[in-house]
């Protein structure tokens, strides 16, 4: 991402007979904003550095302060790799064991790490990329800021070298926190959470039971006790149901490129698929699609058990920013050609 900095200070001046300006100093300020892919990070009336002097008026400018950013370390298990772990505790990390994680991440920050981040094993071994977002503290409904990050098998989320906390050129403020993954639901803290500028960052434990998180069974409560996003949102759309989601791994499967017979059985769709519920390299239409139904059968307000139940949402109080609308068409399109390929 190309980072334009613009520092801003104005000296300001009080008129007197002798129409002279005093020069005085404003306290910092500042804050980021991103658009097209291009960052601007800005303070204002900063202590004055160098000064200009022109018609009588004076402007000086400031300094970027690396004390802007704060820090944050949430940490969350996504119910796909966990729910028949290698280790327990641990998350599986066959997509980096693989060799299918991108360097670039699928959501539309773009974010890239070097491809060294994922030769790590053990706790700190990389899962996947996940979503980020912080929320207005009285509207929960507006993201302040979103990005990109990687999830380590401990549950831990990192910078983009893997190993770092998030830093947030962010104002010091109160925010709801959501975290999200490309076939996972999403969740967000009940409460806004404090993000402070200290030594150790703010931690927001999804994990825990004890983080309340906003509406009802936002999390899938594994059988250790703690809690996972629910596996199973294939198509991106915030809603696990049959019909929509095993529609788009029939989409992955039939248009696989070695598929000559177009298949819904083709069993060697192997890489990095949005339809890969548990995040293990293979997407299986058994497999995948018995994942997807066992969970919508078991879903807490599924009361009568019925795969055609239609009300497993995501539990935020508005759409995510996880993707955006031109890969949500995208995807349309790769399931209308699906199913012609199907009908003919």
């Amino acid at each position: 991402m190309k980072t334009i900095i613009t520092i801003f200070s104005i000296a300001i001046g009080l008129a007197v007979q002798a129409q002279s300006i005093e020069k005085f100093s404003i306290d910092s300020g500042g804050a980021s904003v991103t658009a097209g892919g291009i960052q601007m990070l800005y303070t204002i009336g900063e202590v004055n550095v160098q000064e200009l002097s022109a018609g009588g008026i004076s402007i000086s400018e400031g300094f970027i302060n690396a004390d802007l950013k704060i820090s944050i370390n949430p940490k969350l298990f996504l119910q796909g790799p966990i729910l028949n772990p290698t280790n327990a505790g641990l998350m599986n990390d066959d997509l980096r064991a693989s060799g299918y994680i991108p360097t670039t991440s699928p959501y539309s920050d773009d974010a890239t790490c070097n491809a060294s981040v994922f030769n790590v094993t053990g706790t700190n071994a990389i899962v996947d990329w996940v979503w980020l977002e912080l929320r207005d503290k009285t509207d929960n409904t507006l993201v302040i800021l979103s990005q990109s990050a990687l999830l380590q098998r401990d549950g831990d989320v990192v910078a983009t070298d893997g190993v770092s906390n998030i830093n947030l050129n962010i104002a010091l403020d109160d925010y709801y926190i959501v975290v999200n993954h490309k076939n996972h639901l999403g969740v967000m803290t009940n409460t806004p959470v404090t993000i402070a500028r200290t030594a150790t960052p703010t931690v927001v434990d999804f994990t825990d039971v004890n983080t309340t998180t906003y509406g009802t069974h936002a999390q899938s409560t594994l059988s250790s006790g703690d809690m996972a996003l629910w596996a199973g949102d294939v198509n991106g759309d915030g809603l696990i149901n049959f019909s929509g989601d095993i529609n788009r791994v029939l989409v992955d499967i039939v248009l696989f490129p070695s598929n000559n017979s177009f298949s819904s059985s083709y069993d060697f769709v192997d890489g990095y698929f949005q339809s890969d519920v548990f995040l293990d390299g293979n997407v299986s239409f058994a497999n995948e699609n018995n994942q997807i139904l066992l969970s919508i059968i078991l879903y807490p307000l599924n009361a009568s058990f019925s795969s055609q139940y239609n009300f497993f949402e995501e539990q935020l109080p508005s759409a995510s920013l996880l993707r955006t609308a031109t890969q949500l068409d995208l995807d349309m399109q790769r399931l209308e050609q699906t199913l012609e390929l199907l009908n003919h």
